[in-house]
């Protein structure tokens, strides 16, 4: 068969295979499917495809533009639930390889779309087509990165997911610097562009399908001995990916990630002009854009330090963490305004978006304790319609009350109270939520039968490793 080495049999590792090839393999894919949050560069030039110095009345507008975006993060969620399952019987390297071809397909479409100003072709390529493969890029090294460090779960899953907050740094200035090379007085150069990250991405996405590796059968890390008993809320048992849609641990899970996304989200398509409106005269435009820029340097850092961190407090007390913290920061926000202070509203927001992507950081590793890692991936697949939820649920909360605040004459400054208080609230629900998760039922743990009859292989924890590093 062609395609022979896409098979999942044909990615075990073997005796000697070191470990940490694994989460560089997963970075190629999650630094390439990051661009999506560097997406809103190509926002104004495409307002002026055919004015080129400025917007033609036959040009796009941003209000159809900005359905790209989340057309995309529509797709991300629902194919990553859809096809959760077939990525994790199929394996990481074809689930990447399918990926690249979709990420990258999407990008030649939307060019296609571009030069020909067919808005409808860039919501199919980049909005459909792209959406399918960052939903199953993004899944696709979680489960084997759990099984690859049973130890350190939370750091592994951290450090690729990491990649996905982090992607936003190389594609924003990249495709800013794409598009002078190939803009002319005449022209704007996003098509072009387009196809040139396309290309990109598609070489480095595999590159990593063709590193990664999942670990031979009761593979066990040198010196990590699994503990004989269960820990509270970490199973030893596998849940069946199905089933574990019938628990109320899943749904409660469900909502500690929305709500925790929600909070976040929001704010973050919309700090550039809260910070200008909250602080007139005193932030600029500049100054924004490198706000901006520093969210998503706590986005990506908190990705790891959080998930690190749960490695060492529980994945449980973490998400306590974020609730707390959070609530009491977002009711602080509308203070630093009234204080003036903007050096107390940036610590305030920093804090806040590294629990953000900290939050999809742990999350899988959360998944794991209470599921168990056979289908972690495609539970955790599952999950991520919760992403699709807080990605609308967020900005419409941020924007319609500011909006409607401001249509009943609360000055700028202060249009964002409001929508801070619900924020808060919001994050009391999901404290009560978090503290209402407990351990999956043994009704719903995987036999030997089951697995077998489910295409696992059920092979008993604790296996002789056939390889250490």
């Amino acid at each position: 068969m062609a395609l022979g080495f896409l098979d999942r049999e044909r990615t075990v590792a073997k005796p000697g295979f070191n470990r940490w090839m694994v989460p560089p393999a997963a970075l190629c894919m999650h630094l390439c499917i990051g661009q999506a949050y560097a997406f809103s560069v190509f926002n104004l030039p495409m307002t002026k495809l055919i004015g080129v110095t400025q917007s033609a009345p036959s040009d796009w507008k941003l209000t159809e533009l900005g359905w790209i975006f989340s057309i995309a993060m529509f797709f991300l969620g629902t194919s990553a639930a859809v096809f959760g399952r077939w990525v994790e019987d199929g394996g990481p390297r074809r689930a990447m390889f399918t990926a690249g071809l979709c990420w990258t397909a999407g990008f030649l479409l939307s060019a296609v779309g571009v030069y020909s100003h067919q808005l409808w072709l860039v919501y199919v390529g980049y909005g459909a087509l792209g959406g399918i493969g960052l939903g199953v890029g993004y899944i696709s090294p979680v489960s084997t990165l759990i099984k690859w460090f049973p130890d350190r779960p939370g750091m592994a899953t951290g450090m690729a997911i990491m990649g996905f907050g982090g992607g936003a740094f190389i594609a924003s200035p990249l495709s800013v610097w794409l598009m002078q090379r190939f803009s002319t007085p005449t022209h704007v150069g996003v098509a072009e562009t387009f196809i040139a990250l396309g290309i990109i991405y598609l070489c480095f996405t595999w590159v990593g399908a063709a590193i990664v590796r999942v670990p031979a059968p009761g593979w066990l890390p040198a010196g990590y001995t699994p503990p004989v008993q269960a820990q509270k809320l970490i199973t030893r048992n596998d849940v069946f990916v199905y089933d574990a849609l019938k628990t109320p641990q899943f749904w409660l899970i469900w909502w500690v990630l929305c709500l925790n996304v929600t909070a976040g989200i929001g704010v973050l398509g919309q700090a550039s002009a809260m910070s200008q409106e909250m602080f007139p005269g005193k932030v600029t435009p500049i100054a924004a854009a490198g706000f901006v820029g520093l969210l998503s340097l706590f986005n990506m850092g908190g990705r790891f330090f959080w998930a690190s961190t749960s490695d060492l407090i529980g994945r449980k007390n973490t998400y306590y963490c974020f609730f707390v913290i959070g609530t009491v920061l977002y009711v602080l926000v509308p203070q630093t305004g009234l204080m003036g202070s903007v050096t107390l509203f940036v610590m305030c927001f920093v804090v806040i978006i590294s629990m953000y992507g900290g939050g999809f950081a742990t999350v899988p590793a959360y998944l794991k304790d209470m599921f168990g890692t056979r289908y972690v991936g495609a539970i955790h697949g599952m999950l991520l319609t919760a992403w699709s939820a807080a990605g609308i649920l967020g900005p419409v909360l941020v924007n319609y009350i500011r909006e409607y605040q401001i249509d009943h004459g609360v000055p700028k400054a202060q249009a964002y109270n409001t929508t801070m208080y619900i924020m808060a609230g919001l994050l009391v629900i999901g404290f009560i939520c978090n503290a209402l998760v407990r351990a999956v039922h043994e009704r719903h743990h995987m036999k030997a039968d089951d697995a077998r009859a489910h295409g696992g292989a059920a092979v008993p924890r604790g296996g002789v490793a056939a390889a250490r590093t």
